[in-house]
């Protein structure tokens, strides 16, 4: 599915979700150094220094460490492992506003061999399509050369909702570590707050991030009903793709007896235009297309978003695997007397 993910919109962003989205997380340091590396490229560099990289890098795992695990509780964790120095050093480096001596040493030390080697790797020993970083220069001098499709990605007309996917996917994995893996979000999945448009923790009943910014990466960053790109300052809804009034049809709620339309299988970022106009009318053949590809790929994701898309084809008596969401979408239309 990965595959056909890239295969829908071939460029250098959809490699960035890839990696982003739906790459293993054993911990979090993909997150901070996409982060760091989208800085830096933003101001068109060509090249940084591995000290330079490492400084917003461990800034970001700092201020990250404060609110949540950035690696499963299990996880062990030598003195000099990199989040031990991290914890270590967190209060002194936020204090100064910068990486103390000996959390940038721990820095430079392990990002070549850790999360640098790694970043470009999918399952199954495969890698995306682009390169976005070559480390090079001397041992005594590491220099990180950013390529052109990094800065073409981080000076792009979706940039902001690209930093914005990388922070919700963020939260979304290091919620999942203080829920604990193997339990509660994993086995529960996420739940929607209509009050504050929230991903939430089943569990801990605690806010993980924005619906929006968790599921709009996996539409390529485009509108599901009029599928042009969602701008920084267009106005964004989240819209139920089958129409969650169309249950009155049914007496009540209670009456409906199919899945249900409040979580987010069915649910799309689209400009609050396009949502608008759509209002209670059902899906197109080709939003129905567009939500059950947008589904397939939340499926290639780690957890949490894609154990509460199983739970969902599970209810209804499917199995979960590729390619089953087109059935399922059937299934709710032939409900609805489509």
């Amino acid at each position: 599915m990965t595959v056909e993910f890239y295969r829908v919109e071939p460029s250098a962003r959809t490699s960035w979700r890839l990696a982003v989205l739906m790459g293993a997380n054993t911990r979090t340091y993909k997150f901070a150094l996409g982060s760091a590396l989208l800085e830096y490229a933003a101001q068109d560099r060509t090249e940084v220094t591995l000290d330079e990289l490492a400084a917003p890098y461990a800034m970001g795992l700092v201020a990250h460490l404060a609110e949540a695990p950035q690696a499963p509780s299990g996880a062990p964790l030598g003195e000099s492992d990199f989040l031990s120095v991290a914890r270590r050093e967190a209060e002194e480096s936020s204090r100064l506003g910068r990486p103390t001596e000996r959390l940038m040493q721990a820095a430079v030390r392990s990002m070549p061999a850790m999360v640098m080697r790694k970043f470009h790797n999918l399952g199954g020993g495969t890698e995306v399509a682009h390169r976005f970083y070559e480390l090079g220069g001397s041992p005594r001098e590491r220099i990180v050369r950013l390529t052109p499709d990094l800065r073409r990605v981080a000076r792009s007309e979706q940039a902001a909702g690209l930093r914005a996917e990388l922070g919700a996917r963020w939260s979304i994995v290091e919620s999942s570590f203080a829920a604990g893996v193997g339990r509660s979000l994993v086995a529960d999945g996420v739940a929607v707050d209509w009050a504050t448009l929230k991903l939430t923790d089943k569990l801990r009943r605690r806010s993980v991030t924005g619906v929006a910014e968790a599921l709009i990466g996996f539409q390529h960053g485009r509108c599901l009903i009029c599928t042009d790109p969602i701008a920084a300052d267009d106005k964004t809804a989240v819209d139920h793709v089958f129409p969650h009034s169309l249950m009155r049809r049914f007496g009540s709620v209670s009456g409906w007896q199919g899945p249900d339309l409040d979580v987010i299988w069915n649910l799309a970022p689209a400009h609050d235009t396009c949502n608008g106009a759509k209002s209670d009318r059902l899906p197109t053949a080709g939003e129905l297309h567009r939500l059950a590809r947008r589904n397939e790929a939340i499926l290639q994701s780690p957890h949490p978003l894609r154990k509460t898309l199983l739970l969902t084809l599970r209810s209804a008596g499917h199995r979960g695997g590729p390619g089953q969401w087109p059935f399922f979408l059937r299934q709710v239309q032939t409900l609805l007397g489509r």
